[in-house]
C-alpha cells in the first residue's frame, strides 16, 4: 500500500535504510575481525531478526525474555549481561544463552558454576569509574552506580571463573569517547586481560552515522587483540536502526493558549518516551525549529498529561486539522518501550519495502489493552 493509506499513529521501518546500516557494520566486522552483536533493548521487533542476524554474530539481551526472543528468532550467538538474575528464570537461560555476563561478584558467585556446567561463556560487567554522560542519573558509571563491578569489588579469587569482561558506558558517542573508556578499563583492569578469552565493549557507539571516527574504532579493536589476544564484541543497538524509523501521525485538533497548539492523534510520553524522559528533539519532515518558520506550533500529545508535548516546531504554513506530521528517526527505543499508559492505543508497525510499497506488519485494539491485566 501507499504510505498515504497507512493508519497512524505508525511505526514505520525503512527496510532499505536498515539494510544501510547493518552493511557498514557488516564491513566493519569482516575488516577487523570483531564480532558485532545486536543489542535488542533498541529495537526487539522480531519480524526483523532473520534479516538483521545475516549481517551480525549474534544478539544481545538484557532479560530473560529478550534471551527467549533470541532464541527463537535470531540467528547466531546469544548473549544475555543482566542486572540481577533470578533462580527461576536461570535454568532456563543456561540451556539458550552461549554467553552469560554477571553484574556482581555476588551473582557471579552465585551462578557461575551452574553456567560452566552448561558449556557458557562466563563475564562479569565492570565499571572503569569513568564518566562519559552530562548527567550522572544517566552514566553507568557515575558515584554509587549498581552497573557493574568496580576494581575495589572485583573478586580475585573467582577471576578464574571469568572468561570475559564487558564494559558499557557510552551513549551516541563517538571512538574518541571509546578511546578513553578503553585507557579507562586498561588502567583499571589490564591486569587481567592477557588472562581472558574475550572483551565486550558495549553499545553507544554511534557507528552508522555520517562522521564517526572508523579509523579510530579499528585502531582500538586491533589494540585489544593484538596486544592482550583478546576477541572484541562490539553491542550497537541504535546505529543498526539508526535514521530507519518514521512516525507517521495525524492532526487531531488545533487551539490557541498564548501559541498555536496542534494535538496529535499519538503520545510522546506512550510512544515516544525518549522525547520526555531524555529530552530527545526528533527531526520532523518539512518542519524547522521554532521561528525558522513563519508559523510556529506546539505539537502536543492525545493524552490528559501534561508532560505530554513532542515539541515546538515550526512551519511554512498553517496546520490543518486531519494533515499528517512525520517524525523521524524514530525506530530506537519508540516500539521497544511504548506503552497503552491512560488507555492510548498504541500505533499500528509497517514496513517500507525497497519499492516503496509499505506492509502493515501489527495493528492493535482494545483487546491488547485489557488483555494486559
Amino acid at each position: 500500500m501507499l504510505e498515504s493509506a497507512l493508519p497512524t499513529p505508525c511505526y514505520l521501518i525503512d527496510q532499505s535504510r536498515l539494510k544501510a546500516n547493518l552493511t557498514i557494520l557488516d564491513d566493519l566486522r569482516k575488516r577487523t575481525g570483531c564480532r558485532i552483536l545486536f543489542a535488542q533493548k533498541a529495537f526487539s521487533s522480531f519480524p526483523f531478526y532473520a534479516m538483521i542476524s545475516r549481517y551480525v554474530d549474534g544478539s544481545s539481551a538484557c532479560s530473560a525474555y529478550e534471551a527467549q526472543l533470541a532464541h527463537l528468532y535470531f540467528h547466531g550467538e546469544n548473549h544475555v549481561c543482566q542486572t540481577a538474575y533470578l533462580p527461576e528464570e536461570f535454568d532456563e537461560i543456561v540451556k539458550i544463552c552461549d554467553h552469560i555476563t554477571f553484574n556482581s561478584p555476588s551473582q557471579l558467585q552465585r551462578y557461575a558454576g551452574l553456567a560452566h556446567a552448561h558449556g557458557c561463556s562466563v563475564g562479569l560487567r565492570v565499571n572503569p569509574e569513568y564518566l562519559s554522560q552530562q548527567l550522572d542519573e544517566f552514566d553507568p558509571c557515575a558515584p554509587f552506580s549498581r552497573l557493574g563491578t568496580t576494581l575495589a569489588q572485583f573478586p580475585k579469587q573467582q577471576r578464574r571463573q571469568i572468561n570475559g569482561l564487558h564494559v558499557h558506558a557510552l551513549y551516541e558517542q563517538n571512538a574518541d569517547a571509546l578511546g578513553y573508556l578503553a585507557e579507562a578499563l586498561i588502567e583499571k583492569f589490564g591486569m587481567l586481560l592477557p588472562e581472558l578469552e574475550w572483551i565486550n565493549l558495549g553499545g553507544g557507539h554511534h557507528l552508522t552515522r555520517e562522521g564517526y571516527q572508523t579509523e579510530k574504532l579499528e585502531e582500538i579493536i586491533s589494540m585489544f587483540q593484538r596486544k592482550y589476544g583478546l576477541k572484541v564484541y562490539l553491542e550497537p543497538g541504535e546505529a543498526v536502526v539508526w535514521e530507519a524509523g518514521l512516525f507517521v501521525t495525524t492532526v487531531a485538533d488545533l487551539l490557541e493558549n498564548g501559541m498555536p497548539i496542534a494535538i496529535l492523534d499519538a503520545s510522546a510520553v506512550c510512544h515516544a518516551p525518549d522525547i520526555t524522559e531524555l529530552r530527545y528533539r526528533p527531526p520532523l519532515v518539512g518542519a524547522d525549529k521554532p521561528s525558522v518558520l513563519p508559523y510556529t506550533y506546539r505539537l502536543g500529545g492525545r493524552s490528559c498529561l501534561p508532560e505530554d508535548i513532542f515539541g515546538d516546531y515550526s512551519f511554512d504554513h498553517p496546520l490543518q486539522i486531519g494533515e499528517r506530521l512525520v517524525f523521524e528517526d524514530m525506530a530506537i527505543n519508540t516500539l521497544t518501550k511504548a506503552r497503552m499508559y491512560t488507555g492510548m492505543p498504541m500505533p499500528a508497525v509497517a514496513v517500507r519495502e525497497p519499492d516503496g510499497d509499505c506492509r502493515l506488519l501489527r495493528t492493535f485494539s482494545f483487546s491488547d489493552y485489557k488483555n494486559r491485566f
